[in-house]
């Protein structure tokens, strides 16, 4: 989730001046022309393990016949170690059907070639690879989150394509976006041709079907599934913004069941992509061991015990009351009694004692890194006292132009969180999940996306113990609610990290992906940033680089 005040809005979008690089020297990439045959979607590998991979396609225009798989370990497929086909009979055409396919009896830590044929016709390429059983002196990762179709182009999806020696990607979360047209981020679609399909939002499986359909069709995502295998979770935007494990805040009444809408949903999402799916649609925990360097865990943080989101509606003061000592004492009294409260969940005790059972032994097994791949942030991240930090001329111009966003400012002066969608929101979990952590390592490496913003977090106990280091990757291409502030000479992520201890770096206006390289002594991670997802040519760069290492006290975390 955006840090907004209602994710409906950007928090000061109608004054836009684009603050971010327009790449404007750069020439367009020319997209290519639109496909035809039956593999208009591509083809997609995920959920590797030492021995076997999930392999995907879709078929257009599916009227039967026969569906072939090969595998082979060579891009001409001269050597072929799997090979497997089925005989359809459909007594009318399907406009499109989806296949998956577990390629079984594969050898540990060695690249594939994969490829499907319908009725002899050959889909496109793909490359996977199976996950290691011995030792290796690297391992590349590439994570991200929130692509948004119509908000932009995938320049970031090409680029992770264009990334050499990548052996994995994690995507963390809002795959896709379930708003119609004329909902969040749709500003830009019509004159970049990427109106969403359906124009309307997403309720139904069919809905949802086609909102993936319409996702797999765009030429740099397949090519950045068709680069490595992918293990995907999802985060809100999958079936509906801000889900809690009872319903959504974008659901209401009208809009049917939420339990059939979240059904419909989730069955749609495994349809499209590359999973092993749990017999719930739902599932838990996803454990990842990259043999002798880290043991990757991947929550489920929004269907299995999430409690519903609080929100700035019950904030205990009004917007603009007085910034008084009894106020401060009113606002500090709702964050521990209410915000703090104990029950509240985001994983519920049985992950987090699992989260806890898989890096115990981990370490046990002498495996350095133990690494936790959530969805939204889980570094203490305040507001910072805007009404103190901003120059005048800047709130002069919020205050007159934006009455949502002068809102959030005033709030602003009282100690708040940014979010409570995110782990700001559940904070006596967040202890439990950090005791349990501690008691299994001396430290963990936490990988979020959601917030369309890169940070670095460096993560404490309330009462200031180290649990280790956290990296937030920025979106594919949904929109920093920093963006369209008419600030210059004001970067709001100096503000933000000199209010916040934890964190350390906060760049709010780059949009694409962190790479992360995995060696016993070090994990390093680059933060890589396109130009621009508003034309399709693009510039790429490092907006910051970081190597995390283990010293006599823990982690050690240096900016390089």
């Amino acid at each position: 989730m955006p840090l907004r005040l209602n994710r409906r809005h950007l928090l000061l979008g109608s004054t836009s001046l684009a603050l971010t690089a327009a790449a404007c020297g750069t020439p367009n990439r020319p997209l290519p022309p639109a496909p035809t045959g039956p593999f208009r979607h591509g083809v997609a590998s995920g959920e590797p393990d030492a021995t076997s991979v999930v392999l995907w396609t879709a078929v257009t225009e599916d009227g039967g016949g026969e569906l072939s798989w090969q595998v082979a370990t060579d891009e001409a497929f001269e050597d072929l170690v799997v090979e497997a086909s089925e005989i359809r009979e459909y007594i009318r055409m399907n406009p499109v059907s989806t296949y998956k396919f577990v390629a079984t009896g594969l050898e540990p830590d060695r690249w594939y070639f994969y490829r499907a044929l319908h009725n002899g016709e050959a889909s496109p390429v793909g490359r996977t690879r199976t996950l290691p059983v011995q030792p290796r002196a690297s391992f590349n990762i590439a994570f991200c989150s929130c692509s948004n179709y119509p908000a932009g182009y995938f320049n970031a999806y090409r680029e992770m394509a264009n990334t050499p020696d990548l052996d994995l990607v994690l995507h963390l979360g809002d795959y896709i976006y379930e708003y119609g047209h004329g909902g969040y981020a749709t500003e830009d679609a019509e004159d970049m041709g990427r109106v969403p399909d359906p124009r309307h939002e997403c309720l139904t499986y069919a809905d949802y079907a086609a909102r993936h359909a319409q996702y797999k069709s765009d030429p740099d995502l397949q090519a950045a599934h068709a680069a490595a295998p992918w293990f995907i979770t999802w985060d809100d935007h999958e079936v509906a913004n801000d889900t809690w494990s009872g319903g959504a805040e974008n659901h209401n009444d009208g809009e049917g069941e939420w339990s059939s809408r979240r059904s419909e949903a989730l069955r749609a999402f495994h349809d499209w992509n590359p999973t092993r799916e749990p017999a719930d649609m739902i599932g838990g925990l996803k454990t990842i061991e990259i043999a002798g360097l880290a043991t990757i865990v991947l929550t489920e943080s929004r269907h299995t015990a999430r409690t519903e989101q609080l929100t700035f509606d019950s904030f205990p003061i009004a917007y603009d009351a007085e910034d008084t000592p009894e106020n401060r004492a009113l606002v500090a009294e709702w964050l521990r009694d209410v915000v703090g409260d104990p029950s509240r969940e985001m994983l519920g005790m049985a992950q987090i004692e699992a989260i806890a059972a898989a890096f115990r032994t981990s370490r046990e097994g002498g495996t350095p890194w133990q690494v936790l791949g959530g969805q939204v942030l889980l570094g203490k991240l305040n507001m910072p006292n805007y009404v103190e930090a901003l120059p005048g001329w800047l709130k002069w111009i919020v205050r007159n132009r934006e009455p949502l966003a002068w809102e959030y400012v005033l709030r602003s002066r009282f100690d708040s969180p940014f979010s409570f969608d995110s782990w700001d929101g559940y904070p006596a979990e967040r202890e439990r999940l950090y005791a349990a952590v501690l008691d299994a390592t001396d430290g963990m490496i936490a990988l979020a996306g959601d917030t369309h913003n890169f940070w670095t977090c460096a993560l404490a106990t309330e009462a200031g113990r180290s649990v280790g280091y956290e990296f937030g990757t920025t979106s594919i291409s949904s929109p920093s609610e920093f963006e369209g502030i008419p600030a210059p000479g004001v970067h709001f992520g100096r503000i933000t990290e000199a209010a916040n201890a934890e964190i350390l770096h906060h760049e709010p206006y780059r949009r694409g992906f962190i790479r992360l390289s995995l060696t016993r002594d070090a994990v390093e991670a680059d933060y890589v940033e396109v130009s621009t997802v508003k034309r399709t040519g693009y510039d790429a760069g490092i907006d910051s680089r970081w190597r995390v290492t283990r010293g006599a006290g823990g982690l050690v975390l240096d900016a390089i």
